[in-house]
């Protein structure tokens, strides 16, 4: 059997919690990212309802740039109607086409506290 280490990333709170905005009608919640992965510095992010149907948000980042054992921190808006849908956000690595190293992509969800 042969064993391979598992590099990630990491998303934090794995809870978060939705807040009002300073716009009505718009909820807002803080996340952080941290790149543990020196094969991969794009993580593409997502807002999803429980069946991974995506949900429209906004945010400054739709790929994010977070070099090897980097932090980003950044804001996920919704609309306050997608409240109850909306279940998870989640971050996926983006791998380049070129890569020589490994092709496996990690994807990290964070569901949104009821």
């Amino acid at each position: 059997m042969l064993a391979f280490p598992a590099y990630a990333h990491k998303m934090v709170p794995s809870h978060p919690v939705l807040k009002q905005s300073h716009v009505s009608g718009i909820l807002k919640t803080e996340l952080e990212l941290f790149n543990k992965r020196k094969d991969v510095e794009y993580y593409e992010l997502g807002v999803f309802d429980a069946d991974w149907n995506p949900i429209p948000f906004v945010s400054a980042y739709r790929v994010a740039h977070v070099r090897y054992l980097g932090h980003l921190k950044f804001d996920v808006y919704i609309r306050q109607d997608d409240k109850d849908r909306a279940e998870y956000v989640c971050s996926q690595s983006k791998l380049r086409g070129d890569s020589t190293g490994t092709l496996l992509a990690s994807r990290i969800c964070s569901r949104f506290q009821r």
